[in-house]
């Protein structure tokens, strides 16, 4: 479910579901922290580099899953992967290795939120983001409340919070979601490029730099993961929740009734 590449210092990893647009399930979530956690204490690895498998970065949550353990009013699978997703995104603010998300295709809900947690995001011309919560009845995680309003302001992260609207790249970009936004061809190379820069730059200074942008709020977005969870856990054993999940398998708009 998780490829992982070395060369010259970069540590590649890849979401590999891509018959399911890289939705995110427990094992793959389980898997990426894991993996996260085992490169941040490698020396030898300099930069990370996130991306997805066929045509998304990633879809978010796996919603047929998540829409059965609803169906049986189960919450332990959920909250698995919360926390999992919890760790995943304090591991790549906290590690020492900077992390740039190549988003290569669709990245939302969850799946945007991990690129958020990434230092840098490049996307291709084709990638596209959104916060998709609010579609099913479900409220934002892996850090998605505390990442978006600061690169975007609160006033614009409501709107994308509360329709749940998909952005196109070229948007994001002028939103300052992304950095750089490049031919579908030229993601790779173009994404190889920054990290063999990073790679061969100097791990101490970088490293420094890093630790200086991020550290200090190590303990306000610990806090905000927490409330996602306890809200997380709420909305989904609502009723507008199954709604919202049935509404978006039986393709037609969801009718939210507010319990």
């Amino acid at each position: 479910m998780l490829l992982e590449a070395r060369h010259e210092g970069i540590a590649t990893l890849v979401m590999n579901r891509p018959d399911r647009l890289n939705a995110l399930d427990t094992k793959l979530v389980t898997t990426l922290n894991d993996t996260l956690g085992r490169i941040a204490r490698d020396g030898s690895v300099r930069v990370v580099v996130l991306t997805g498998a066929g045509r998304a970065f990633c879809a978010g949550g796996d919603l047929a899953l998540i829409g059965q353990d609803r169906s049986i009013a189960a919450t332990r699978d959920l909250e698995l992967l919360l926390a999992s997703g919890t760790q995943a995104v304090l591991t790549m603010r906290s590690m020492p290795q900077p992390v740039v998300a190549a988003v290569n295709g669709a990245a939302a809900g969850a799946g945007m939120n991990l690129a958020l947690a990434a230092d840098i995001r490049i996307a291709a011309e084709g990638a596209v983001f959104g916060q998709n919560f609010a579609k099913v009845g479900l409220f934002p995680d892996f850090g998605g409340t505390y990442f978006l309003p600061q690169l975007v302001g609160p006033a614009k992260a409501a709107e994308l919070f509360y329709t749940g609207d998909m952005i196109d790249a070229k948007t994001a970009l002028q939103l300052g979601i992304v950095n750089q936004v490049v031919p579908a061809t030229e993601l790779e190379a173009e994404v190889n490029s920054l990290a063999q820069k990073i790679a061969q730059g100097p791990p101490l200074a970088i490293r420094a730099v890093k630790k200086t942008l991020f550290s200090s709020e190590s303990e306000k977005l610990t806090l905000a993961l927490g409330q996602e969870v306890e809200e997380q856990i709420r909305c989904y054993l609502s009723q507008d929740c199954s709604e919202g999940i049935s509404a978006f398998f039986e393709k037609r708009p969801p009718k939210f009734r507010g319990n």
